[in-house]
């Protein structure tokens, strides 16, 4: 088993890059909620799934730079926004993804005169979701190019999978960021439904039917559009069963 510290990691709230803000994130959950189905025969707690839930929790320096952590923290935005965990910056690490409420931005200012936000997310409409970057942290293409680094996830699946896009920064007039797969690591072609038309920083979550094939290689490209920058970063998830988009 290959063991990873937490060295080296990445986190994106929105459109912003506050890894370097970041001081720790204390919760990264996810999973159904636990229903307590016992009846009088057993003499033992028997539970089923219920619903999908997590959230993530993690601690942010004050820092009031443009693009920094206060600026993506602080309006305390009533609207979805979407976080991802990397865990390192490699191809095919692992990652956490999910669209969430933001509930909180609560200083502490410390006797010797630190200061730090905790912050806590809760999923709205999706639960937490891991799955694996496709994108080494973020990545900057300043032309269309239909190339990029694949992962093999095995023998190929019919459940679908969901994907999502961080665009941080943006000039141009349009960038088709593309997952594509390929059963043999050659010939690539577009996965239905996960794709990002980005015409400007944003986010998106996106999701195939539950029933697409997805083939053993995955990866995304930028294969159209007309921009001088586009620096994005790119999670995916492939369900391993039956009925696991949400």
């Amino acid at each position: 088993m290959a063991k990873t510290s937490g060295l080296g990691d990445n986190f994106y709230v929105g459109t912003f890059d506050i890894s370097g803000d970041t001081n720790s994130l204390g919760r990264v959950s996810g999973g159904p909620a636990a229903l307590d189905v016992t009846d009088i025969t057993q003499s033992a707690v028997s539970r089923l799934g219920g619903e999908r839930d997590g959230g993530m929790d993690f601690t942010v320096y004050h820092d009031t730079a443009a693009n920094a952590a206060h600026a993506a923290l602080s309006t305390l935005p009533t609207a979805d926004v979407q976080m991802s965990y990397f865990r390192g910056t490699t191809v095919g690490n692992p990652a956490a993804s999910m669209i969430a409420k933001q509930v909180n931005y609560d200083p502490t200012r410390g006797q010797d005169g630190s200061l730090t936000f905790a912050v806590n997310a809760v999923p709205n409409g999706f639960g937490l979701e891991w799955g694996l970057e496709l994108t080494p942290g973020l990545r900057t293409e300043t032309a269309a190019t239909n190339t990029g680094t694949s992962i093999n996830n095995g023998a190929s699946t019919a459940f679908g999978a969901q994907a999502y896009f961080h665009v941080i920064a943006f000039t141009g007039t349009n960038a088709d960021i593309r997952i594509q797969d390929s059963p043999d690591n050659s010939v690539f072609t577009l996965v239905t439904g996960l794709e990002f038309n980005a015409s400007a920083i944003g986010t998106l979550r996106v999701a195939t039917a539950n029933n697409a094939t997805i083939n053993q290689y995955v990866r995304v490209a930028v294969p159209f559009g007309t921009f001088s920058l586009c620096t994005f970063a790119v999670t995916f998830m492939r369900n391993p069963i039956a009925g696991q988009v949400f």
